[in-house]
């Protein structure tokens, strides 16, 4: 583990009575949460990879909580080219017409005892369906698939729409979170979110798993690079990118896609959940099928008991280079475990299987007082 900031004071007095982490299923909750198709935001452009129109999930705050406000993006990786984005379209990640209502948990949860700090919140869930993590923004059409890379638009008009219908604008404690490439948006647009609000309001981001980091395959090469560099490409992500990363002299785009790079230059606070043997990591910036023609880690990486020495001092080395690329500013606080998972802060309809290791209640403190 490792923490920064007076913002963790409580979180440090937790640790010492013992962390909470636990096997758990999805919290009870008191039924689905209202769904908003955002139609009125076709019209700008700003639609799912199909043409569909955006959505959110709201659930509104009361009481002590009824001035603040968790956003919460949804994760569900990228896709870089037509093919794999024209898959989408058949399903809930590029297509708001196969999105169905759900309840909400983990940070985003109603029960006080689980989510103490949160869950008479204004909580908000940001379905995604762009594959780029919100950063695409390609004018023209796809023909030959019939598809749109919009995603930064999509955020827009969600966003947008809190800050005006919702009232989202006279909050007096905001924080944007995220899952997996949920995530990642929520260090890539941080700054942005925190330049929506007046300057009284309390700002800050809490990623869950998009820590993606820019390390070496088990060929030696950065094939992760690869990855984003395809995605940045399709969905014309650079403008969308946080300037502070893509100004730098001899920048390539898709580094700024990699939170190392972009994290430094940050001006809003940030708190970082991540496994230091994170599973989507280890199978795709680890060991990514390309960089293992022979399926050497075929089993490893899907089931670590499965792994060989070797293999283990191989992971073992992957968790020493993840950690060194952490942020060491002042302004970031983290919670860095060595659970083999992805995704932590709650039930996850893209990543958690049941029994997947959760950090719950913890999270909920070490984020309080925004």
């Amino acid at each position: 583990m490792a923490a920064s900031g007076a913002w963790l004071a409580r979180a440090t007095a937790t640790a010492v009575l013992g962390f909470v982490l636990a096997v758990a299923s999805a919290e009870a909750a008191s039924g689905d949460v209202e769904m908003v198709f955002l139609k009125a935001a076709v019209a700008k452009g700003a639609v799912c990879l199909d043409g569909s129109p955006p959505v959110y999930h709201f659930s509104p705050g009361s009481g002590s909580g009824a001035n603040n406000w968790v956003v919460h993006m949804e994760g569900g990786g990228w896709c870089r080219n037509p093919d794999e984005c024209a898959v989408r379209k058949g399903n809930f990640r590029g297509s708001s017409k196969f999105m169905k209502p759900l309840s909400f948990s983990g940070i985003l949860g109603g029960n006080q005892k689980s989510n103490p700090d949160f869950y008479n919140w204004n909580r908000v869930k940001i379905r995604y369906c762009d594959g780029s993590s919100f950063t695409g923004d390609v004018e023209a059409v796809d023909t030959a698939k019939d598809l749109r890379y919009r995603g930064f638009r999509v955020w827009r008009a969600v966003i947008d729409d809190l800050l005006t219908v919702r009232g989202m604008s006279k909050a007096q404690n905001a924080l944007l979170s995220g899952c997996s490439a949920g995530g990642l948006a929520a260090i890539l647009h941080c700054d942005r979110f925190h330049d929506l609000f007046p300057a009284k309001t309390k700002v800050k981001c809490f990623s869950d798993a998009g820590y993606f980091f820019d390390g070496k395959d088990i060929s030696g090469n950065f094939y992760a690079r690869s990855i984003y560099k395809s995605v940045v490409n399709l969905h014309g992500s650079a403008k969308n990118l946080p300037a502070s990363c893509t100004s730098k002299p001899k920048q390539s785009p898709e580094l700024c896609m990699f939170p190392q790079y972009v994290v430094p230059t940050m001006r809003t606070p940030l708190f970082i959940l991540n496994a230091a043997y994170d599973s989507w990591q280890v199978k795709n910036v680890l060991a990514p099928s390309p960089a293992d023609p022979k399926k050497t880690w075929a089993q490893c990486k899907l089931d670590i008991k499965s792994c060989s020495a070797s293999q283990l001092t191989t992971l073992q080395n992957f968790r020493t280079d993840f950690l060194a690329a952490l942020p060491k500013t002042q302004s970031v606080g983290m919670f860095i475990d060595s659970c083999n998972a992805h995704c932590q802060s709650g039930s996850q309809d893209t990543w958690l299987a049941d029994g997947s290791p959760t950090v719950n209640k913890t999270v909920s403190l070490m984020l309080h007082q925004l």
